[in-house]
């Protein structure tokens, strides 16, 4: 309820509120403005970002497949492997079986002696021995060195023997060869590994980047959205000020018509009274008779 004991607005106050608030009107306009920019801004941002995000993740994808078909490669290349070192196996035997049935009958056998040969180093390395037991043990040691040589040399003049070493020596070549193979292309695998994990990892960065920009767009277009709706309510409030600016204006205009209306009245009673008297009317006061409506 309004109080009586106020006065009433008048015009000049009415323009100066309306001033004011378009003041306010534009300067939530311009607010509005500045936080849309920034949230193209924000839109730009989280594309590229987005954009880098599938680049890198096309990138990533492209070492992902590599790396399954190396592993694919190592796989098969390990059962290669695999075989080649039965084959090894194999053809070990194979040799030992040769030796054996090469070796004159009768004989101690060679994987025996050896083992001998071994047993007595130990016994000579961890043993207290006397002058002379020591000077026997070393006796017996290098009759036995001597015997395995003779052997391995009567077994590598073997044709039999030569070739299955041969056959063996080629297989362990082939095994190897194919072991390296293996170490190769897993080494391979894992630098592909390696550099898809890189890059994963990368994409994950500029993805959370991404979802900040997003977060950042969503803000700064609510305060921009809540900036337009606070431009609206002014600019609502400017429009409302103006009806009762111009209505205001529209009754001073009307009172100093009617204000006008009433001195040509005044004046036309006047000249009337004088006309009733005789007196001689001027140009003037007959059109001021005729505009009151005397005449």
């Amino acid at each position: 309820m309004t109080d009586e004991s106020e006065e009433p607005l008048t015009l000049a106050d009415l323009e100066k509120e309306r001033e004011k608030v378009n003041r306010e009107a534009e300067k939530h306009k311009r607010r509005r403005d500045v936080l849309n920019e920034k949230t193209k801004e924000w839109v730009r941002k989280r594309d590229e970002l987005n954009a880098k995000v599938r680049e890198i993740v096309e990138e990533a994808s492209q070492h992902r497949e590599a790396r399954d078909k190396l592993n694919e490669d190592v796989k098969n290349l390990k059962m290669e492997r695999d075989e080649w070192n039965r084959k090894v196996n194999e053809l070990t035997d194979h040799v030992s079986r040769t030796k054996r049935r090469n070796l004159p009958t009768g004989t101690v056998p060679l994987g025996k002696l050896k083992k001998e040969l071994r047993s007595l180093e130990f016994k000579q390395m961890t043993s207290v021995l006397s002058v002379d037991k020591e000077r026997d043990l070393v006796e017996v040691l290098s009759r036995i060195v001597g015997e395995i040589k003779q052997r391995e040399k009567e077994l590598e003049e073997n044709e039999e023997v030569k070739a299955a070493m041969k056959e063996l020596m080629v297989g362990k070549e082939k095994a190897e060869e194919s072991h390296k193979i293996v170490g190769e292309v897993a080494d391979e695998a894992q630098v592909e590994h390696d550099k898809m994990t890189e890059l994963y990892e990368k994409s994950d960065e500029f993805r959370r980047e991404a979802d900040h920009a997003q977060e950042d767009f969503i803000k700064t277009k609510m305060e921009a959205d809540e900036e337009h709706k606070k431009h609206i309510e002014y600019i609502r409030k400017v429009h409302d000020l103006d009806k009762v600016i111009s209505g205001m204006r529209f009754k001073q205009r009307m009172a100093r018509v009617r204000g006008d209306e009433k001195l040509v009245m005044r004046e036309a009673e006047d000249i009337y009274d004088r006309f009733k008297k005789g007196e001689k009317l001027s140009t003037e006061d007959l059109m001021t008779l005729q505009k009151s409506g005397y005449l």
